[in-house]
């Protein structure tokens, strides 16, 4: 672990922080870092930036998000990582769709993409349009290409994520899909593209406490999310599919549903 010094804080919605830190090496899109607040807990987050400097994006759901939360520039938090395995570039006519914070994940993969002379369309999925998350950064990256969905209609398509990629897949011919959200979008959306024979690499979340494949709370069928993951393609999620979207392990080792 190394302890490094906040840069600069971004509150980007009324409970959605981005914490700019020193660079992370030999990070890809796709991975995450292990972050400790001191006295308070360790949690894995996503890398919502990669370069110098790299980034993480929290919102606010426990104490330890809390905590981050409060933390402004010159604060010291301890970083372990990169984790976990990246996204691969597939296709020329990929599609994303980020749920909530899961285009933390997404955002570093469509700059690469973009950099790579590959324009993605993406789908930026949210409740309601306060907690639209980077829409700024990925409009002036991809234009026309960018789609918004909330939830409650507020802006863009009105309903869920899911259903707009259903309807969006419908349209286009997509010839890759990479999903990071809530669970249950991501396996309807896997669902669907099985459906029409369209690859996708999902990124998953589970309760990661090692992020070395040590514990067993990430397990996923007969992997663990921080060591084999986070990011599954299609064949391991066909592997998985009792369990994806549909249960996973609390923090006692209990078998839980999943839920949004």
């Amino acid at each position: 672990m190394t302890a490094v010094t906040i840069k600069r804080v971004v509150r980007e919605t009324p409970d959605i922080y981005t914490l700019y830190l020193p660079a992370v090496t030999g990070a890809h899109p796709g991975q995450y870092v292990m972050v400790w607040i001191p006295g308070i807990d360790e949690v894995p987050m996503s890398l919502s930036t990669i370069g110098s400097p790299s980034s993480i994006t929290v919102r606010v759901v426990g104490d330890a998000t809390r905590a981050l939360s409060q933390l402004g520039k010159g604060d010291k938090v301890g970083v372990r990582g990169p984790f976990g395995n990246s996204y691969t570039l597939k296709g020329r006519r990929p599609l994303l769709v980020g749920g909530g914070t899961g285009i933390a994940s997404l955002a570093p993969l469509a700059e690469e993409m973009a950099a790579k002379g590959v324009k993605p369309t993406l789908l930026i999925g949210a409740h309601s349009r306060d907690q639209l998350l980077f829409k700024d950064r990925l409009s002036r990256l991809l234009g026309p290409r960018l789609m918004v969905s909330t939830d409650d209609g507020s802006e863009g398509y009105h309903g869920y994520a899911s259903n707009y990629t259903a309807e969006l897949m419908a349209k286009t011919k997509f010839d890759h899909a990479y999903v990071c959200g809530p669970e249950i979008m991501a396996a309807k959306i896997w669902a669907e593209a099985e459906r029409l024979g369209v690859p996708v690499q999902a990124s998953l979340e589970r309760l990661c406490k090692c992020a070395v494949g040590l514990c067993g709370s990430c397990a996923i069928g007969p992997y663990r999310v921080c060591r084999d993951g986070p990011v599954f393609n299609s064949a391991k999620l066909r592997e998985v599919v009792a369990d994806f979207g549909k249960r996973r392990m609390d923090a006692s080792g209990r078998m839980i549903r999943v839920d949004h």
